[in-house]
């Protein structure tokens, strides 16, 4: 059994409701410290819902989330916690450099973080570009590096990967991976189901249940299915729910 310490989430009995909707409808999971799990299934399935309840955005109906052991959305996790919303989230007047220094000040960075973060995220050439004059991608990398700029123990990435071509997608897992080898938890989502192979671990949510929580390679024994998208299938048609 995982103890409290070594779990960066802790979702217990999570409801949320929208509307007449119950978007998820009591679940329960945890995430370790130090892993880049991925959060896959298919939009709409309750994946951002989750995400915000987890970052502390969300009105929930009931249950509890934990994060790095305080309530989600409590004061102190502000500076610890760094969220990428699928929309950009930073300011299209502003240049890449200003909005990372505005960022990094917000989160009490030492010296050297927006240079770093710049680096990190591929961005030197365009680092005094006003954001609005960047493509989708540039702008999703600017909105990553805001959430990167403060060294936050747990990094909440909701599709982060959206219209990035591939090399830079090889490029951000193989950061993903280093920073959980630094220390940091991420909890990454997609609906892109090529991408859970890269994942320590998946949590597989599908209207709002969990039809699993397992690592790649162990799902695909289970389901004997011979990729991520066929073991999802698998556990669909045999109403497996974990």
């Amino acid at each position: 059994m995982i103890n409290d310490q070594a779990r960066a989430v802790v979702v217990d009995g999570l409801r949320v409701i929208r509307g007449s909707r119950e978007v998820l409808p009591g679940i329960s999971l945890s995430v370790s410290r130090g892993q880049v799990v991925g959060l896959l299934g298919p939009s709409g399935g309750g994946k951002t819902t989750l995400l915000r309840s987890i970052v502390g955005v969300q009105v929930v109906a009931g249950g509890t989330v934990t994060v790095l052991g305080e309530p989600a959305g409590s004061p102190g996790l502000r500076s610890r916690v760094g969220y990428l919303t699928q929309q950009p989230s930073v300011y299209g007047d502003l240049t890449v450099r200003a909005n990372l220094t505005y960022f990094a000040a917000l989160a009490g960075a030492p010296r050297g973080a927006v240079e770093r973060t710049i680096e990190t995220v591929d961005l030197r050439v365009d680092a005094d570009v006003p954001v609005d004059q960047l493509s989708g991608g540039q702008r999703s990398r600017v909105s990553l590096g805001a959430a990167l700029v403060g060294s936050p123990e747990l990094l909440v990435l909701d599709e982060p990967t959206v219209g990035l071509d591939p090399v830079l997608r090889r490029d951000l897992w193989a950061m993903f991976h280093q920073l959980a080898n630094d220390g940091s938890t991420l909890l990454v989502s997609s609906h892109v189901m090529d991408e859970a192979t890269r994942c320590d671990r998946l949590l597989l949510l599908r209207e709002g249940h969990l039809l699993a929580d397992d690592t790649p390679q162990e799902l695909l024994a289970s389901t004997g299915a011979a990729d991520i998208e066929g073991a999802f299938l698998a556990l669909i048609e045999n109403e497996v729910v974990a």
